[in-house]
């Protein structure tokens, strides 16, 4: 069974929506009680139209395997800090050891022919002096000996990579950040190139938004830009840069939008609306958020005028802090009330007392 408030309240919101067609009312209504109103007026602050753009890591590296092997340990898991230098996962290291092994054995082999090489030379380059030996014996001496040196130096690249490949079983932080996302697990056979860990820094992020060729120009001339996150915080930009050339597809200039260091981090992905300081041709309006009536689709406020109350529908724009941009349905001058239930209580009580009037 439907309650009496429940009537009360359709009845008053269907008398202030009749009203919203027009501001003629009935002037015999009682008095409204006392209500806490703010008058709309034209900002001049210069706020823009605002921009749907997505936080994104300025340093963001996926790590990926550089060698094969299996994973042998996972020290950190997704949301750990690290700093530059740590070490992240382990892979096992028998067949990069293996490796390493073998070259370092083959270098010894190549330093010791080397070395005989260089005596034997020696001794021929002697014996040339009183001629006895030929020229092409002791050239011959010569190239035996660059060969073997050759043949040490690339013993000596051959340790040198093998002991790369080594250290790759060691992955680490490339800077202090956050851990992103994991995708492997201790026991898992890795490949060459198969992601490892993501990880992100934290204090240095950006947004990029599109802007038509006609704002670009102004966002130049005046690079300042308000970030508003959901649930209302808003920052502002650290720095705005507004790329030299437009896409030749869509025809827009894409701008960069650099955040300010935060208390609390905003994490890479999260949405955001970005209001750059240009003035438009138009005057913003803008109204206490705490204002706005929403009634299923219905969105608007209760402006006070002559002594009554109607229930104006709007069109909000973009939320900046405490108060709502007004694209449609308000202008300067009009007086709204602050306190929305106490708006309706106060149309309900004076519907009634009018129609008690007149009995």
């Amino acid at each position: 069974m439907t309650s009496p408030a429940r009537v009360l309240i359709a009845a008053a919101l269907t008398l202030s929506l009749a009203a919203c067609g027009g501001d003629d009312v009935a002037r015999d209504n009682a008095p409204l009680p006392k209500l806490e109103t703010h008058v709309v007026a034209v900002g001049d602050a210069p706020t823009g139209r605002s921009r749907d753009g997505v936080v994104e890591a300025v340093r963001e590296a996926v790590l990926s395997a550089q060698t094969t092997g299996r994973v042998a340990a996972v020290d950190v898991d997704v949301n750990d800090r690290v700093i530059a230098g740590q070490i992240l996962l382990r892979l096992s290291v028998v067949e990069q050891q293996a490796g390493v092994d073998a070259a370092r054995a083959q270098l010894r082999a190549a330093e010791a022919s080397a070395v005989e090489a260089e005596r034997n030379y020696q001794r021929f380059a002697s014996l040339a002096k009183d001629n006895y030996v030929s020229r092409a014996q002791l050239d011959q001496a010569r190239a035996a000996r660059d060969a073997a040196n050759a043949a040490r130096d690339a013993a000596r690249a051959q340790l040198s990579s093998a002991g790369q490949g080594a250290d790759y079983t060691i992955v680490r932080a490339p800077y202090a950040g956050v851990v992103a996302a994991r995708r492997v697990e201790p026991g898992e056979a890795v490949a060459s190139g198969q992601p490892l860990l993501t990880v992100y820094a934290p204090d240095d992020l950006r947004i990029e938004v599109q802007v038509p060729q006609s704002e670009a120009d102004a966002i130049r001339a005046r690079p300042g830009a308000r970030i508003v996150f959901d649930g209302g915080v808003s920052v502002d930009a650290r720095q705005v840069v507004v790329y030299p050339s437009a896409d030749p597809l869509s025809h827009s200039v894409t701008v960069r939008v650099l955040l300010p260091r935060m208390s609390v981090p905003i994490a890479p992905g999260t949405t955001a609306k970005v209001a750059f300081q240009i003035r438009g041709d138009d005057k913003t309006v803008r109204i206490p958020e705490k204002a706005i009536v929403r009634r299923g689709e219905l969105i608007g406020v209760y402006v006070l005028k002559d002594g009554m109350l109607t229930l104006r529908q709007l069109r909000p724009g973009a939320r900046e802090g405490d108060s709502v941009e007004v694209l449609a349905g308000l202008r300067a001058g009009d007086v709204v009330a602050l306190d929305p239930e106490a708006a309706l209580q106060a149309l309900i009580e004076q519907r009634t007392a009018g129609g008690n009037g007149h009995e």
